[in-house]
Order: structure tokens, then sequence, then C-alpha cells
């Protein structure tokens, strides 16, 4: 028997569309979250979180200076407007990144220290709690799915073979997605547990 597509079901083509999208964001959502991970290299995304109070409006760092990682344990921010290097300084030493900011007037440098064994290891835990409370996430874009595809069918929308289908194709495409986030983990690890 030929494998029936949810997105050929007119029934159920706005549906697959709506699904997918969501799962692609989950998806992403744990992309961005494991870019912002310390590792033991100095990485421009670890201080995306910071919101710095320029002009009386909280703004991300990025958009009131030049973030950069010259040295593999070093950031370094040159602001746009050198009024606001202490509402800077003051912002990333505020975070809970626990970074010591050294401002010299014109660029603020942040020494990123190496971890230690048993912070990398702790990072990895959190990293793998991450990892489960975005599957959650895609498992229930799943059972959203499959709640829509069973009223689907019980509207009398599509046939039992079609319903059959597109559960299995649910449940492929989730596997697909829950997989892509497992690489990408097992990348950050090893990242992570480099010294």
């Amino acid at each position: 028997m030929a494998q029936i597509s949810m997105a050929a079901l007119p029934a159920l083509k706005d549906t697959f569309a709506q699904l997918k999208s969501r799962m692609d964001k989950a998806v992403e959502a744990f992309r961005k979250e494991l870019s912002v991970q310390r590792t033991g290299r100095a990485n421009v995304h670890m201080l995306d979180s910071i919101h710095v109070d320029a002009y009386g409006t909280p703004m991300p760092l990025a958009q009131v200076g030049n973030v950069s990682a010259p040295e593999p344990n070093l950031i370094t921010v040159t602001p746009w407007d050198t009024s606001l290097m202490g509402a800077i300084e003051k912002a990333i030493r505020s975070s809970d990144l626990g970074f010591n900011p050294q401002n010299d007037g014109k660029v603020i440098r942040i020494p990123v220290p190496a971890l230690t064994e048993e912070r990398r290891k702790e990072m990895v835990k959190h990293l793998g709690k991450v990892l489960e409370e975005h599957r959650t996430a895609v498992r229930n874009i799943r059972r959203d799915g499959n709640d829509a595809i069973k009223k689907a069918m019980k509207d009398k929308k599509i046939s039992e073979d079609e319903e059959r289908g597109s559960l299995d194709q649910m449940q492929k495409i989730t596997d697909d997605e829950i997989k892509k986030m497992e690489e990408m983990l097992k990348v950050k690890e090893k990242e992570v547990m480099q010294v």
C-alpha cells in the first residue's frame, strides 16, 4: 500500500502544516538554548540573554555594542556609545552568568574562566533536562496532531486507512524531530566535556 501523506489529504493539510511548524519551532528553541550554554571556549552567544538599560529602555547587548570573541577565553564588548559603558558593565555583572567584566573606558573585556570537571558534568546533566523538556514539547504537539486526526476520522472527513497512515506519519515526524535534538545534544556534550 502506498504511504499516505497528511499534507496530501485536504482535511488534514492545514493541521499538518501547523503541527510541522510547531515542531520546527520547538527544535529551533532547543538549538538556541544550546547555543547560549557555556562551553570551555568564549562564545558571543553566551551574552544573548543580557539586556542593558540604555536610554531608559532595556535593549539586548548586541544592539548597544559590538560583541566579539577574539580569543578562546575572552569576549569583548565595544559599545557604540561610550556613555553606556557603566550600564553595560552593570548588566553583565548582575547577570547570572558569573562573569567579571573589566572596563578600560573604550572596551569591556570579559574573561571566560575555564570550566572545572565538576561544572562540566553539571552542565551536561542540565542539558539532558533541557532536552527532555523539548522532547516533551514535541510529544505534546504529536498528541495534538493525533487528536486532530482522530477527530477528522470521527467526523468522516478521512477514511480509516488515511487515519492509520496519518498517525504513522505523525509518529515518524515526531521521532525525526527528537532524533535531531538528540544529535545536537551529543555534539554540545562533546564540546562541553572537551578540555
